[in-house]
């Protein structure tokens, strides 16, 4: 079994929470929301620096990389071995208002 960065639980429930969203429109698209947030989820374990520092958005340690192929963004803390995904969410919210908690 491939190592995967771990999802808190928030971070869980705003996957559950966008794949239900795209689901009610096409079952399909949000399979493969899914099946992309787990390839980067594995990526990011292998290769935790692979996102960017943004510290316009969060201070070190945390990272952020995109979904590929879906309007999201993951933020995650390097430093944790996995690493840790701290949020889900989609890119064209107030992204400084969203994760000013971090």
């Amino acid at each position: 079994m491939p190592i995967r960065a771990r999802l808190t639980a928030r971070a869980r429930a705003e996957v559950s929470e966008a794949v239900r969203w795209i689901a009610k429109d096409n079952a399909a698209a949000a399979r493969s929301l899914r099946s992309a947030i787990d390839s980067l989820t594995q990526l990011i374990a292998e290769h935790p620096q692979v996102g960017v520092a943004r510290p316009d958005l969060a201070a070190e340690p945390y990272r952020v990389a995109i979904v590929r192929g879906f309007p999201y963004i993951v933020v995650y803390d390097a430093s944790k071995r996995p690493p840790w995904v701290v949020r889900v969410v989609h890119g064209a919210r107030d992204l400084p208002e969203v994760l000013k908690d971090l």
